[in-house]
């Protein structure tokens, strides 16, 4: 019986054109989506069917070029000059088709067979930018296939080009791109060499052009005798001419652009000025230095606010569901031992229901506002803005947006950081990241500021207590700046890499989409690591809580053992203990210490805020004490769930272990520093 052969195909494209969209309508994979460059930064597979023959779609990094300057282009790169691939879909974007034919005439150089997707007609129609599609394939001499891929529009066109690309044998495509005189001189001497070598679906042309630049990947090719004695004449014909290095390579790129220019002149009509004179105003306020700054403060002022005030109520929704299985399941072990009981009823649920239900209700408001700014196309000019003061520090401009993700879960902002091209950078990013707070440790956060120092109640004590939360949220960021700049002058030397961003269009987001996919994606993915580190982390809390030595519980025997050293950072050793027995999650923090203070043996919350504000003073809070607290919230180490993640991604426990103190030292040394300077005063 003969097997059917599986078609390869590789979706290409530069960022932001739709490439994941088209991945996902094809494949029906719901891969998340972003607007902002670097998003897909691993190798993602899809497969589908199509006139009863099987595909398969693999979404290469999105990449501006194949002269690659990056881990992403360089990936996207190998790939498709690999020759693995039957057919190469690029996707690129109708209203900057302009930009985007750089790349498309590369891939077309380098690959045998190619399909061109230009996606976002819709989007072109609407600024009245007119692509001549037909016109587009006579120049490229490749099947083009205009769609909007949102709507699924066009994608069946583009399957069927597809498979009439995989079915025929590639017509010779000639001359792509015409280049200086010396280079098409060198490469005449060098590509009949290298025809002799390259494999079946790759391009000789490519090849001796990859060879002229010195590239990595070429060392088949250089085992060829033939190619080892045809490259120095062809070397020197390059050296005659002055192209060598960067010269070379900008040579090319002008050679590249020139050809996609005279194409773009041929078959795009309409006035892309005026197309986008809505992104140049907004641009004008998100990316000005006047209101640039002020802006990206209030917007994120607002989702804090959103995120805040909307979790309330589903928190307590979710809380009376969680905690209502208590005492059935508390029945059910009914003449089981009081220890096991107890262990598993008001250690390990009560814990878990306590990290789900204050946990999950703001993930899920703030993932998805998150995600929304992302579509929109907004988080790329927060990048922008924060570019300057990240490259002080010695990090990149698009550690900002995994900062911002930080806010949300510390977690998913260490998976974030893959979006970083430099291994140094990116571990700069992964290390700091639990310096800004995560919804976990906001209740925490607010509570304290609105107890100690808003002050009164009503309208203005809510704006003083908003206002002094977003003070505490800049410090967070200040702090992350100065992190970052300590890592890179001690253990991660290093040059500041190249950052390079495109602003992409502004876009009105999918909402449900975004919603969804920012729910599954994010929210369950993050909270399914919280419950695994929580469960076992509730049956320690209740040992320490019900069992006793010397008639004095573990629980008060280990805040004993910590005084001394919560004394000297202006604490008290039963909040050190919260932080530590809250290391699972930060949203048991508050009750573990209230748990503490009233010797319930279970986490326990609290009625009022006057009744908690009584309880802390009874137990020698001042506002000293409360200040230190919150630095000690906004830094310590970073919970189970992003330790987790940290090892993951580094695959290093030295690095994990950094990650920990790093923080950590950082809390401390400020905690002893404003106690210091609180005795001296009193």
């Amino acid at each position: 019986m003969q097997t059917e052969k599986v078609c390869t195909v590789a979706l290409a494209g530069n960022p932001n054109v739709g490439k994941s969209t088209v991945f996902n309508h094809i494949t029906g994979m719901h891969q998340h989506t972003g607007n902002w460059p670097g998003k897909t930064v691993e190798l993602a597979e899809g497969t589908y069917r199509w006139q009863g023959r099987s595909y398969i779609l693999t979404d290469l990094p999105g990449t501006y070029s194949l002269f690659a300057s990056s881990p992403e282009e360089e990936i996207a790169r190998d790939y498709i000059c690999s020759g693995e691939a039957d057919v190469t879909l690029v996707v690129a974007d109708a209203t900057s088709l302009r930009r985007n034919l750089n790349l498309v005439l590369q891939v077309h150089e380098a690959a045998q067979a190619v399909v061109l997707c230009v996606n976002l007609m819709d989007e072109a129609a609407k600024k009245h930018i007119h692509v001549d599609i037909l016109r587009l394939s006579s120049l490229l001499g490749i099947p083009v296939v205009g769609a909007a891929a949102r709507s699924g529009e066009g994608l069946e066109a583009v399957k069927e080009a597809i498979a009439a690309a995989a079915g025929q044998k590639a017509p010779a495509k000639g001359k792509v791109i015409s280049y200086d005189l010396a280079v098409e001189r060198a490469l005449s001497r060098l590509e009949p060499a290298a025809a002799m070598v390259v494999e079946s679906g790759q391009d000789s042309r490519w090849a001796a052009l990859q060879l002229l630049q010195q590239k990595g990947g070429c060392q088949q090719l250089l085992d060829n005798p033939k190619v080892r004695e045809a490259l120095p004449r062809a070397l020197e014909v390059l050296a005659d001419a002055r192209l060598e290095g960067e010269t070379l390579h900008d040579a090319l790129a002008a050679s590249v652009m020139r050809r996609a220019e005279e194409v773009a002149g041929e078959c795009i009509t309409g006035d892309d000025a005026s197309a986008r004179v809505r992104d140049r105003r907004l641009d004008r306020l998100f990316l000005s230095r006047a209101t640039g700054i002020p802006a990206m403060l209030l917007l994120l002022a607002g989702i804090f606010y959103l995120t805040i005030s909307g979790a309330n109520y589903p928190s307590q929704l979710l809380s009376s569901l969680l905690f209502s299985w208590q005492e059935p399941l508390r029945q059910l072990l009914h003449g089981a031992p009081w220890w096991l009981t107890g262990a598993l009823v008001d250690g390990v649920n009560r814990t878990v229901a306590w990290v789900v239900s204050v946990m999950l209700p703001p993930m899920a408001i703030f993932f998805p506002l998150f995600t929304l700014l992302e579509d929109a196309g907004y988080l790329p000019r927060v990048a922008f803005n924060l570019d300057h003061f990240f490259r002080c520090a010695g990090g990149s401009g698009r550690q900002s947006l995994t900062m911002c993700m930080g806010f949300g879960c510390n977690a998913c902002c260490v998976t974030g950081c893959r979006i970083i091209d430099s291994p140094r950078e990116r571990l700069v990013a992964m290390l700091t990241n639990s310096l800004v707070p995560c919804n976990g440790r906001f209740p925490t956060l607010i509570v304290l500021i609105t107890l100690f120092f808003a002050g009164g109640t009503g309208l203005g004590s809510s704006f003083t207590a908003t206002g002094l939360f977003v003070c505490a949220v800049l410090f967070s960021v200040c702090m992350t700046l100065v992190a970052s700049k300590f890592l890179t002058k001690t253990l991660l030397k290093g040059e500041v890499s190249s950052f390079s961003l495109e602003l992409p269009p502004y876009r009105r987001p999918q909402l449900g989409r975004v919603i969804i996919r920012s729910i599954l994606d994010r929210t369950l993915f993050v909270l399914g690591r919280a419950v695994t580190v929580a469960a076992p982390a509730g049956l320690l809390i209740w040992i320490l809580g019900n069992i006793a030595a010397g008639g004095t519980p573990l629980l008060q025997l280990c805040a004993d053992f910590l005084q001394p050293l919560g004394h000297f950072l202006g604490v008290d050793g039963m909040i050190l203990l919260a932080f530590l027995l809250g290391f699972p999650a930060n949203e048991i923090v508050m009750p573990i210490l209230l748990m503490g203070y009233l010797a319930t043996g279970s986490l326990t919350s609290y009625d009022s805020l006057t009744q908690l504000h009584t309880l802390l003073s009874a137990n020698g809070w001042t506002n000293v004490t409360a200040l230190c607290t919150m630095l000690l919230c906004l830094l310590h180490f970073p919970c189970g769930t992003t330790c987790l993640t940290l090892y993951r991604e580094t695959g290093s426990a030295k690095w994990t272990l950094v990650g920990i103190l790093l923080p950590t030292a950082m809390g401390f040394l400020l905690c002893a520093l404003v106690n210091g300077v609180a005795v001296l005063l009193a």
